[in-house]
Parts: C-alpha cells; sequence; structure tokens
C-alpha cells in the first residue's frame, strides 16, 4: 500500500491550471483571484464624517463643557453626497450627517447627543458641551484603509461577499479570476436507480453522484455531465467519451475500482489504480491525460472521504488557489472507537460541547448517518484504538 500523501503528490504534480480572464464584480462570486487586487481608489476617497453632528474647528470648542458650553453658529447644512465645501470662520459650523465631506476649514466632528441642538437643528445656534478628546475626532482621513494601488488581496484568493465588497469599496469593476473547472461525474453500478424510483429486490438509490456534483459545486467547479451505468457494456466508455466532448478538465468515477468480478471502471478507464493506506478509501484510481480520470469506492463513505482527500485539493489547485487544505482543530473524543490496523482512519463525527462523537459506527456504507457529520476525525495508522478523552485531529468540511 502507499501512503496518503504519495497517492496525493501524484495527483498535484501533474494539475495544470485553468485559464484566467477578466469578469465583472456580480460573476466574480466563489471564483479564485488570479491577479492581486489593487485599489483604484483611496478609500476613503475625502476625509468625511464618522457620526451625525456638527463639523466644527477643533480650536473654537476645546474648553466646552456642561459647565461652560461653547456657542456657535450653524453657517452650512451638510448631507451624505454634498459637493459644498463652506469656509468657516471662528466660532462657526456646519451641520453634518455621517459620510459627508468635512470642510476644508473644520478639522473635528461634534456628535450631535454632545450639544444642546438636536438632529432638526439646521441654520441656528448650537451649543457644544461636551469638548472630543482631540482634534481630528470623528473624522474619517482620506486613505486611512487604503490609497490607490495598495494591494488589497493577493492571487489565489477565494472571492466571497467581503472579498466582493472591498473591491466595489476600493472602485474596482473587474477581477481575473479562474475559468471554472468543467467536471463530468459518472456513478457505476447495476444496482443503482434514481432516487424516488420503484426499487426491486437488490436494487438502491443511487446518491453518490448527488454528494460529487454537490461537492464540485461547492469547491468552485461545474458539473457539465451528470450519470449512471452499469457494469457491462460500453455504458462507461460512452460515458468518458461524451465527458470528452464537452470539455470536462476531470472525470470523478464512483465504483468499480475494488477487486470484484464486475469492476467496471478498472476494466475500461486509463487510470493506475492503488491501494492506499487509509480507512475509508483504499481502493483508487488515478489518470494522468486529459481529462483528469478520478477513480474513487462505490460506498458513499467512502466517496466523501476520497472526495476532500484527493479530489477537492486537485480543483483547488487546477483554479489556482493557495489554500488547498481544509482546516484542523484538535478535540477530545466523547466516546471511543476502534481503527483499522496500519490504515490512516477518517471517520465522520459530529462536534459538541467539549468534543467530538462519532457520526455512524464507521462503515462506509452508511450514507444516511454521514448527513450528521460535521467533520472527519483523522486518526494516524499507529494508533490502535481511540479512548474517552483522547485529543484527535479533527478536519472541518461544515
Amino acid at each position: 500500500m502507499i501512503t496518503v500523501e504519495q497517492h496525493l503528490q501524484r495527483i498535484l504534480a501533474v494539475v495544470s491550471v485553468v485559464e484566467a480572464a477578466p469578469v465583472p464584480l456580480e460573476a466574480a462570486l466563489g471564483r479564485t483571484l488570479r491577479e492581486p487586487l489593487r485599489a483604484a481608489v483611496d478609500l476613503p476617497l475625502f476625509d468625511n464624517s464618522a457620526m451625525d453632528g456638527f463639523a466644527v474647528r477643533f480650536a473654537d470648542v476645546a474648553g466646552a463643557s456642561a459647565e461652560h458650553p461653547v456657542a456657535l453658529v450653524v453657517v452650512a447644512d451638510l448631507p451624505a453626497g454634498t459637493a459644498l465645501d463652506p469656509a468657516l470662520r471662528p466660532g462657526q459650523a456646519a451641520r453634518i450627517m455621517t459620510g459627508a465631506p468635512v470642510p476644508h476649514a473644520a478639522d473635528t466632528v461634534i456628535p450631535f447627543e454632545d450639544t444642546r441642538a438636536g438632529i432638526a437643528d439646521s441654520l441656528a445656534h448650537t451649543e457644544v458641551v461636551v469638548a472630543p478628546p482631540r482634534t481630528g475626532a470623528y473624522v474619517r482621513r482620506r486613505g486611512e484603509d487604503c490609497t490607490a494601488g495598495d494591494e488589497l488581496l493577493p492571487a489565489g484568493v477565494v472571492l466571497g461577499a467581503r472579498q466582493l465588497a472591498a473591491a466595489a469599496a476600493a472602485g474596482v469593476a473587474e477581477l481575473t479570476v479562474s475559468r471554472v473547472p468543467r467536471v463530468a461525474v459518472i456513478s457505476t453500478g447495476d444496482e443503482l436507480r434514481p432516487p424516488g424510483s420503484p426499487l426491486t429486490y437488490g436494487q438502491i438509490p443511487e446518491s453518490n453522484s448527488t454528494l460529487i456534483a454537490a461537492l464540485c459545486h461547492e469547491n468552485g467547479a461545474e458539473v457539465v455531465l451528470r450519470t449512471s451505468v452499469g457494469d457491462e457494456g460500453d455504458g462507461l466508455r460512452a460515458a468518458l467519451d461524451e465527458a470528452s466532448a464537452l470539455g470536462a478538465d476531470a472525470v470523478i468515477t464512483s465504483g468499480g475500482v475494488s477487486a470484484g468480478a464486475y469492476e467496471v471502471v478498472k476494466n475500461v478507464a486509463a487510470m493506475t489504480f492503488e491501494k492506499v493506506a487509509m480507512q475509508p478509501g483504499k481502493p483508487q484510481g488515478f489518470g494522468a491525460g486529459s481529462p483528469l480520470l478520478f477513480g474513487l469506492p462505490g460506498n458513499p463513505v467512502s466517496v466523501a472521504v476520497s472526495f476532500e482527500v484527493f479530489v477537492r485539493p486537485a480543483l483547488l489547485a487546477m483554479q489556482g488557489r493557495t489554500d488547498t487544505a481544509r482546516r484542523r482543530i484538535r478535540m477530545p473524543a466523547l466516546t471511543g472507537w476502534r481503527t483499522p490496523p496500519g490504515r490512516r482512519q477518517y471517520l465522520p463525527v459530529t462536534i459538541e460541547t467539549g468534543g467530538v462523537r462519532p457520526a455512524s459506527s464507521g462503515g462506509s456504507h452508511l450514507a444516511a448517518s454521514l448527513g450528521r457529520a460535521d467533520a472527519y476525525a483523522i486518526v494516524p495508522a499507529e494508533v490502535a484504538a481511540v479512548t474517552v478523552g483522547d485529543v484527535v485531529d479533527v478536519m472541518l468540511v461544515s
């Protein structure tokens, strides 16, 4: 048997990054940034108010207090979006709303709550009751967040809501991102039927393609073909030809890679098949051509684990991602469980207060139990068993 790291290294060594192109912001969600994001404008663009209140000269209000308020004359009204820049003489103020440009003649903003004026007061007298703590209080300075040309995000980052908002705020309308990888998903097995179909003895609902397609979507890929084929005949060969014709970058099969008598993927697909020292997921197939071929075992938990350990890193690397590994934490086991001798275990677990608990008894066929899992506990091959209180590595997937 080979190690998990050896098999993954063989895969990543032949992964090519897909091409990149500029797209509008609204089309970039979930895509991978291929060129650093740089600010097009200063942020903020101008000195602006952080509060609703009055723009003043600090020298006019430095000594204000409840016992000795300072009276000012309000000579201008500045809503957000205004282009006005009133010249304030000593003893004068401008009513100002949050986000409005601070007049060049002012250097400080006094919030309404620190005055004896209300928001309805406009061109009137106001009294400052509490002096601001310093010159420049409640003024957001131009460029304090970033200046034009600053790098906001490096290449290789996946673009979520916060990243797109940062780009928009910095005046960027287009981002250069990776093309979405195209994936074909093929389940194999004579026993498989579509979910909800009538079943005869020996038949089961087909769930692997649902699982794999959803995982592909979660990780930035587009499923261009999703089908199920039998264990005999030309169904798999025809599906592989269709995947190539559709321009698939990767084909993911499930089933047909073990040591049984009807292993269609082994018989048809141009893959190298290995036994990997892991449970579940020991039988693995991989083909380094174009498209890349991933031959996963047929049991649903084996499919899920194999995708996380081998396929997901490849799909992310294909997009130019720099973070291909799932986040891991260490948590104590709330109950004990058995581990396979000589193989690294990936056990679906639920995260609870104070630790983790197996989501099932550990069988690779327990598809319903998989739906309860938040993570996988990763137990080294040399560990004979996990007992209550043992601290284990936990790979987060939810």
